[in-house]
């Protein structure tokens, strides 16, 4: 006898279900983590009034959080003038990437950049999911050993990244797609909050 089936649900009640969800928890994040944000805001901005730069990294959905932070502080967020501000994005270097992989271990991909690049009052903005992603883990050390500050965006307990941080901001769940559409979020608010203390 074959197995009976459950009903199939709409997609019209999948996109409510995905999007309530989205809305539950941004209200408790909002409620849970609007003050580190906003520190983690004042950290960058101090950063980079001071002739400091922001390095990002992260895997995946979370690299191109990387990308698209980078965009957003090196070119601009809204419509305000303002002057470039240094940010790089670790994520996209193919040949840094690949030779470092090759050579060093994936493990490395991050931290030998973060070796290279880094000085002492930038900021490392290490993005993971879990907080268990070696490579951002291996990054947030080199960091702290440069004298960077340390934020990390993860989520639940922060994982051993949320160890190394200075400061974590981290999302109330355990679903991969609703954490990374918070993280992007809080990369936009970081935005707006640098560029509005940087350029008015």
């Amino acid at each position: 006898m074959l197995a009976k089936q459950e009903p199939q649900e709409s997609p019209v009640t999948l996109v409510r279900r995905a999007l309530r969800q989205g809305l539950e928890l941004r209200e408790q994040f909002c409620n849970e983590q609007a003050q580190a944000i906003a520190d983690a805001a004042a950290r960058v901005t101090t950063a980079l009034a001071a002739g400091g730069k922001v390095l990002l990294c992260g895997n995946g959905g979370s690299a191109a959080d990387c990308q698209h932070i980078a965009a957003e502080l090196t070119g601009r967020f809204t419509g305000r003038t303002r002057p470039a501000l240094a940010a790089v994005a670790l994520t996209t270097d193919t040949s840094a990437l690949t030779a470092i992989a090759n050579d060093f271990g994936f493990d490395e991909v991050f931290a030998r950049q973060v070796e290279a690049l880094a000085r002492p009052g930038d900021v490392l903005l290490a993005i993971s999911t879990s907080g268990r992603s070696a490579n951002v883990i291996r990054a947030a050390q080199q960091a702290r050993l440069r004298g960077l500050t340390v934020l990390a965006l993860t989520s639940g307990d922060g994982g051993p990244l949320a160890t190394l941080a200075d400061l974590t901001i981290a999302t109330p769940s355990a679903d991969t797609a609703r954490i990374q559409e918070l993280h992007i979020t809080v990369g936009h608010i970081l935005c707006d909050l640098v560029e509005r203390a940087l350029c008015s």
